[in-house]
């Protein structure tokens, strides 16, 4: 078929065929990014109904149709970029998978997930949540701090447990390279 090269790149590949480049960190941050923005807008936006994108701007509130017309508006641009970086995961995938990359196992891959999603946790908290005020985790009960330390906090252990879990399947692969050579 034209326009497919192989899947493993002969100038990639040492002599006993095995792909000599670890596996690509990327596409399992971009993919913990977006899944983590999803999580946060279609459970905590959408089903909870805590809070919207803009939902603590005292011009949009949410109890007029005009404001949650805005916050509406907004949450779907939220998605929309969560979409884009899942999207950009897919073809980081695809384009390590084509330069002949090793193919992370599970613990390497679902630990950049956790860790992209607790990045996205914690930059949300911060910029969102406290410095620009657009919203709280619960702007239904009227913004109490505790629950945006506690969004904070999960997003912090979501990147130490997922950096831990991370580090444990590259060792593995690690050691997994060592006894095929």
């Amino acid at each position: 078929m034209a326009g497919y090269g192989p899947a493993v790149p002969s100038s990639r590949a040492n002599a006993s065929g095995m792909v000599s480049h670890p596996p690509s960190k990327v596409s399992g941050l971009l993919y913990g990014l977006g899944l983590g923005g999803f999580i946060d807008g279609i459970v905590l936006h959408q089903i909870l109904q805590w809070h919207h994108m803009v939902s603590h701007v005292s011009r949009y509130p949410v109890n007029t149709v005009a404001g949650l017309e805005v916050n509406t508006l907004a949450d779907g641009i939220f998605h929309l970029a969560t979409w884009v970086l899942v999207l950009a995961a897919s073809i980081a995938a695809i384009t390590a998978w084509r330069q002949g990359r090793l193919a992370p196992n599970w613990s390497f891959h679902f630990g950049l997930v956790l860790t992209g999603w607790g990045i996205f946790n914690v930059v949300e908290g911060l910029i969102d949540h406290q410095i620009l005020g657009v919203h709280h985790v619960r702007d239904d009960l009227g913004g109490p701090l505790y629950w945006d330390m506690g969004f904070l906090i999960f997003g912090v252990l979501l990147v130490v447990g997922g950096w831990t879990l991370h580090k444990a399947g590259l060792r593995t692969l690690e050691r997994r390279a060592l006894t095929t050579r």
